[in-house]
């Protein structure tokens, strides 16, 4: 009987290689989220730079002798946030784009909520959820009345003070929402409680509420052939609990690690799918270069700790889920090709796979190394031209 196969998928949130040739649908010519932080002192991932980081197509600057097989991935799905990376990269492209609300929610979806948790809301626009709660925080605190705001993603944020709404209401009252907003089609309903004085500070108890798959992904298709899909930080909330077997909540990028690290060490056959959000959320949509570089450098360090502590069928992917390049103007994500790196045992090292026209090829090679029959889910494998 052979080793139990297993895969680790790391996603680094964010992590864009540069614009991808649709970009300028999106307003997003130029972004190259690496680009903006590589040259930055802050910036050291040595790790990353041997395994093939900048041997991608377009990157530059690349080892002679990387220790990974490496692609530049290309969306073919019809957006650029979380939810939609996501899903393609579990092999469910998306031909339309979640709906936004440039102009906050109408009317009709604001009433339904009020109706359904007796409170009322406050701004109902698109805003930066750190200047949100330094606007409107004392009015809710005074008022009661929740915090509902938007950005350029399909999103339906709720902030409250935890001491004026506990942790456990206002997720019931996301849960209210989301239930409404099915029926839109929004892709995330997300939980943002804040706390302490004025100007306040966001905790640590974020959730994200997202819209069903509308069909099976990989990890369906894995976890219905008896196998494991271990979720650790938002891959629970992305794919709203749908074919995952476990999950681990996280706090931070180094929580994830060291989850991850622990996980490494569990016997189980399968996938186990990581989300470092930090990337994005901390650094990413707050335009902080520098910030951003720093997580990076710590990040390489980290994969540097736990590389060697892989089985001997064990496969590492590395990847990214869309770009939030923080040199631009502009705080959202952006449209961007995303890294591959594949790293393991029986991994061939410096294979070069060229730009990939869909996310989903990781789908598909992920199914086959596992030797799960691929269903409807969308992809090419490029197994057959890494595996020794």
């Amino acid at each position: 009987m052979g080793m139990k196969k297993r895969v680790f998928i790391i996603v680094l949130d964010s992590l864009g290689i540069g614009a991808s040739p649709d970009a300028y649908k999106w307003h997003d010519e130029g972004s190259d989220t690496l680009g903006a932080i590589r040259g930055l002192k802050e910036f050291d991932c040595k790790t990353l730079a041997s395994l093939g980081l900048f041997n991608i197509d377009g990157v530059g600057g690349g080892t002679a002798e990387p220790k990974a097989s490496y692609a530049r991935m290309q969306e073919a799905s019809c957006g650029k946030d979380t939810t939609i990376g996501h899903w393609e990269i579990a092999g469910l492209i998306s031909d339309k784009p979640f709906p936004t609300f440039p102009n906050g929610f109408p009317s009709e979806i604001i009433e339904k909520f009020e109706k359904a948790i007796g409170r009322k809301t406050l701004c109902n626009r698109p805003y930066s959820g750190t200047e949100v709660i330094k606007d409107y925080g004392k009015e809710h605190m005074e008022s009661g009345a929740l915090i509902v705001y938007t950005s350029a993603d399909s999103v339906f944020q709720i902030a409250a003070h935890e001491d004026v709404v506990p942790v456990t209401e206002l997720y019931e009252y996301c849960e209210a929402a989301r239930s409404i907003l099915d029926d839109y089609g929004v892709g995330r309903v997300i939980a943002r409680p804040f706390a302490g004085e004025y100007p306040f500070v966001r905790t640590a108890n974020r959730h994200d509420y997202s819209l069903v798959p509308p069909a099976d992904t990989m990890l369906d298709l894995i976890s219905g052939s008896g196998k494991s899909v271990i979720a650790v930080g938002k891959i629970n909330d992305i794919f709203a609990g749908k074919g995952i077997t476990e999950s681990y909540r996280t706090k931070s990028n180094a929580d994830g690690m060291d989850v991850t690290a622990r996980l490494i060490g569990k016997d189980f056959e399968g996938l186990c799918f990581v989300n470092l959000v930090e990337f994005d959320s901390s650094f990413g949509h707050r335009n902080d270069a520098k910030g951003y570089a720093l997580a990076m450098t710590q990040f390489d360090r980290e994969l540097c700790k736990i590389r060697d502590r892989f089985g001997r069928d064990d496969v590492l992917i590395i990847t990214a889920d869309h770009g939030c390049d923080p040199s631009t103007l502009s705080t959202d994500h952006s449209r961007e090709y995303t890294p591959m790196l594949i790293y393991g045992n029986n991994i061939k090292s410096g294979v070069d796979l060229g730009t990939r026209s869909s996310f989903a090829d990781i789908s598909a090679t992920v199914l086959e190394y596992l030797g799960v029959p691929r269903g409807n889910t969308a992809g090419k494998s490029f197994l057959g031209e890494v595996t020794k």
